[in-house]
């Protein structure tokens, strides 16, 4: 080698010695390949449309109970109880005018005797008599009082709402279709029919027998 070369050679650095040589990496698997390519925030198909498909648990809002309207509810209160009291009245005296009307109608027919029996008497002024009457007088006079009070029928044309026609006779006297006689008298009580007079009806005058 000449001088020359010799320099040169000095000249250059020393060279490294060369790392061992790196082993091929293995190719990686399909799920490892898999795994990288999804990101690791994002749920497989499957676990999205499940975690879709379940309703929220999450309980809806409370809403506040609206307000009570105390003065409707008091007028209301009121006027249901205003209606109760009118129908227990009306029920109380509806109660009371049918017991007053089975009680009176009981009596009648005692008040019928009396009548039948004073007016068969032979002796009015026998001191009997006199006391039946009082009987009589004072018994008609509760009876007012309760607002019962007979009335006529004989001479009246016949009324089927206050009279009961028992029989049809023909009478010199009255005429044809009103009543000529009473067999039993009717009674009013405060204005209605508490019981309806028995009456025998004129058919008109009787035919002249030759």
């Amino acid at each position: 080698m000449t001088e020359e070369e010799i320099k040169k050679e000095a000249e250059q650095p020393a060279e490294e010695p060369k790392a061992a040589e790196e082993q091929p990496a293995e190719p990686a698997t399909e799920t490892e390949e898999q795994a990288e390519e999804t990101p690791a925030d994002e749920k497989p198909v499957e676990e999205q449309s499940a975690a879709e498909e379940k309703p929220s648990e999450e309980k809806p809002s409370e809403e506040k109970p609206a307000e009570v309207d105390w003065k409707l509810q008091y007028a209301r209160l009121l006027a249901d109880f205003d209606n109760y009291k009118k129908r227990a009245a009306r029920d109380r005296d509806d109660t009371y005018r049918y017991v007053e009307s089975q009680v009176l109608k009981d009596l009648l027919p005692s008040v019928d005797n009396l009548a039948m029996a004073l007016d068969k008497a032979e002796n009015k002024d026998d001191p009997f008599v006199k006391g039946v009457k009082l009987v009589y007088d004072g018994i008609l006079a509760m009876l007012k009082n309760h607002g019962a009070e007979p009335f006529d029928s004989v001479g009246q044309p016949l009324d089927t709402d206050k009279m009961e026609a028992i029989a049809q006779l023909p009478s010199p006297d009255v005429e044809e279709g009103k009543v000529s006689v009473e067999s039993k008298k009717g009674w009013f009580l405060k204005g209605k029919v508490l019981r309806a007079a028995q009456v025998v009806v004129s058919s008109g005058k009787p035919e002249e027998t030759k």
